[in-house]
Parts: C-alpha cells; sequence; structure tokens
C-alpha cells in the first residue's frame, strides 16, 4: 500500500465512522420526539423547539468530521 491509498483510507474511515454519531444522534433525536408528541400533544411548541436545537448541535458535529476530512484530504 502507497502512502496515498493509506491517506485515502484513513480519510474514508474518518468521514464513516465520525458520521456515524451525527446520524445516529439524529435518528434518537426524531424517535424521541414522535414519542413525546404521541403522548402528550399538548406540548408540540416545547417538544419541537428542543429537538430543532439538539438537532442542530448533532449536524455540527457532523460538519466538524466532514471539515477533519477534507483537511485530511489535502495534507500531503
Amino acid at each position: 500500500m502507497t502512502a496515498e491509498v493509506m491517506k485515502m483510507l484513513a480519510v474514508g474511515l474518518t468521514a464513516g465512522l465520525g458520521m456515524l454519531g451525527p446520524a445516529l444522534a439524529i435518528g434518537l433525536i426524531g424517535y424521541s420526539a414522535l414519542q413525546g408528541l404521541a403522548r402528550n400533544p399538548e406540548a408540540k411548541g416545547p417538544i419541537m423547539t428542543n429537538m430543532i436545537l439538539v438537532t442542530a448541535f448533532a449536524e455540527a458535529i457532523g460538519i466538524y468530521v466532514l471539515i477533519v476530512a477534507i483537511i485530511l484530504a489535502m495534507v500531503a
């Protein structure tokens, strides 16, 4: 294996494993929000507000992972 192949393997593993966490988090957030809405439909406003806020934080982690993967791909 050449150094270029190892670098691209590291980039792929970084992006793949790094995006797995935010993807699972967003899925669990949606699942929990729907369960909360099903149990208490009157609390739609606070549940949706908190869901959107937490989803934004989880997506921010995914964006950080993407930036790290791009930096790894660009570095010699």
